[in-house]
């Protein structure tokens, strides 16, 4: 009987051991062996073959106007929808640092993508009533407004009604928390067919407010019957209702998975489970919708640290996470899945740091606080996947990357015309790149950032790039012609240079190998080989030199032309955030441009 008592409780073990296993197979986790290094911007990750980054926001202090007209230099946490045709894009702002009022959220709109119309404010600033104390803490407010915190943007209802959300939190001091449960309540407004906007209404309140002591209206008293029931809709719905978790009452029944886990999304897998996903690389599953979860714990050998992690379905059926996969809030890297379970690689969308411009409270540094467009939020019709994300929280960009994720470039290289879309670009709003009727421009008067392209090719031990540069002026503007290794390492680096001159790089020395000319073009033949480290450059027909690399690297693997000088700042040994203003960082500077004819690349 012992021995048969002994056996059963192995056996029950051993089925419970299973279980675990099972469940633990369920969710997310990365088997991949690629890891980032922080030392690097790009990390040293591979990229991901022909995204596209561009600039929405600049912020500006000092011209409002060629911003979005109220100069505040905190602009982060923005969230992205398409419906009717267009992209929506809601960000919030605070005017210098987060958490500091006043705060106030806008909505920005592009029919591709690449175009955004000027900011508008969809939820202002908000007075909190003289006297609003909050339970633990000793402040008290007196002419103070509400930060604007929200995980959650946009709702498309069943009727095909966009809404767009808000919420008002209390911020007493600059480090008081505005997502504590503890603020005043959430907001909604109707984006309409034709761009206009229906009220503001509260569509629900925390603890200790409501109808009496708020400006808005409860969304109950509209006339619209039909944005009542959307709304009802909306918060019958556990999944929407896991992004109101932090910004609610802890106790809110409406809440399904009443925990302090944060900035909460999902994605369905083909059996129907949903997985959630949230910051420090936390993730669950629940078989229900939404309404009950497994037990949250970290994906294994997911490296991320307070930043947000992004997950869908992509296209092709597969799946993708996005996020910054180190402790600090860069780079900005894509992993993907073929069952939405098991990330395999990690790849970079978004290797750049734009210099921070504007000091201000906790503007971290980096491309972060990923979001994606949620599940029956629209789907683009060019089957790409679309996200955003603030820049040093200050300005605001968004990234299409092809579908499928790849970072491989089988065939060599013969760009011109609409081949230059499978490039991939860095476009601020000052130094933008484009393709126009003569090649790949990339223009420059931004004295803090830059234009870059730069096109992936068959890896190669030695090669020839062929190529003809056109720049419009020679007394001003900087073009750096690099090739690159797969993981980002440069071997060889030209430029024109501002005085007029073509150089190249020598070790710690350069080589001039002539002066340009505005408005000449330039036909490039550079021959390269890994194995002896050499490397010619012929310009019309001649060779100008023939030397070592800068630095050795096994094989090359990209192109890159970069309208400045590389970033190094800020490392991790940096402080955690900007702090001082830069001189003139709303000012531009005489614009510069090069056009890139063609391009062709040879494996020999």
């Amino acid at each position: 009987m012992k021995r048969a008592i002994i056996h059963l409780i192995l056996l029950i073990t051993f089925a419970n051991a299973q279980a675990q296993d099972s469940a633990a197979a369920e969710l997310v986790h990365y088997t991949g062996h690629t890891l980032s290094n922080p030392d690097y911007h790009h990390g040293q990750l591979a990229p991901a073959v022909g995204v596209h980054s561009i600039q929405v926001l600049r912020a500006n202090r000092e011209h409002p106007e060629l911003a979005e007209g109220s100069g505040y230099t905190y602009n982060h946490a923005p969230m992205l929808a398409y419906w009717n045709n267009k992209f929506y894009l809601e960000y919030l702002s605070d005017r210098v640092g987060e958490s500091v009022p006043p705060g106030q959220t806008l909505l920005t709109t592009s029919p591709n993508g690449y175009t955004w119309s000027k900011p508008v404010v969809i939820f202002p600033p908000y007075k909190i009533p003289d006297g609003t104390t909050k339970e633990g803490h000793p402040g008290v407010a007196k002419d103070l407004y509400a930060v604007m915190h929200q995980r959650m943007g946009f709702y498309v209802s069943k009727h095909n009604r966009l809404l767009v959300l808000g919420f008002y939190g209390i911020c007493l001091d600059p480090h008081d928390d505005p997502n504590d449960g503890k603020g005043i309540g959430r907001v909604v407004r109707e984006v309409k067919p034709d761009g206009s906007y229906g009220p503001i209404y509260f569509i629900h309140y925390n603890p200790a407010w409501n109808e009496k002591n708020t400006t808005f209206p409860f969304y109950t008293t509209s006339k619209d019957k039909g944005f009542i029931a959307d709304c009802n809709e909306l918060m019958a719905t556990p999944l929407m209702m896991m992004q109101w978790v932090e910004e609610t009452d802890r106790h809110d029944p409406l809440i399904p998975l009443q925990k302090d886990y944060k900035a909460f999304n999902f994605y369905h897998l083909p059996n129907g489970h949903a997985i959630g996903l949230w910051k420090n690389g936390l993730t669950a599953t629940s078989k229900d919708q939404g309404r009950t979860w497994t037990r949250v714990i970290r994906a294994p050998h997911i490296v991320t640290a307070n930043a947000k992690i992004w997950g869908q379905r992509t296209s092709d059926g597969n799946y993708v996470t996005i996020y910054n996969p180190s402790e600090f809030r860069w780079p900005l890297a894509i992993s993907t899945s073929k069952d939405g379970l098991d990330y395999t690689n990690l790849l970079l969308v978004n290797g750049e740091i734009s210099t921070a411009r504007y000091g201000g409270n906790y503007k971290s540094y980096g491309p972060q606080y990923t979001r994606g467009i949620e599940e029956g939020n629209g789907i683009p019709p060019d089957g790409n996947i679309w996200i955003t994300y603030s820049m040093n929280k200050e300005d605001i960009w968004v990234s299409t990357i092809p579908v499928p994720v790849t970072d491989k470039v089988t065939a060599d290289v013969d760009d011109k015309g609409k081949e230059f879309t499978r490039w991939n670009t860095f476009s601020p709003i000052w130094a933008p790149v484009t393709i126009t009727g003569k090649g790949l421009e990339l223009k420059d008067a931004d004295p803090y950032d830059y234009a870059m392209a730069e096109r992936v090719f068959p890896v190669a031990k030695k090669m020839v790039a062929q190529f003809a540069i056109t720049p419009a002026q020679a007394d001003h503007g900087q073009l750096q012609i690099e090739f690159q290794d797969e993981h980002n390492a440069t071997a060889v680096r030209l430029s024109f240079e501002p005085d007029g001159t073509f150089i190249t790089k020598a070790g710690a020395r350069i080589k001039k190998m002539l002066s340009y000319k505005a408005g000449a073009t330039y036909t490039l033949k550079v021959s390269l080989n890994t194995d002896t480290r050499m490397y010619t450059v012929n310009v019309d027909g001649k060779d100008v030199v023939t030397q070592l690399f800068f630095a050795p690297v096994e094989s090359l693997g990209h192109i890159v032309f970069r309208t400045g000088e590389t970033r190094h700042f800020p490392t991790p040994d940096s402080p955690a955030e900007a702090d001082s203003d830069q001189p003139h960082a709303g000012d531009k500077v005489p614009e510069a441009s090069f056009t890139l004819q063609y391009l062709k690349t040879t494996k020999q």
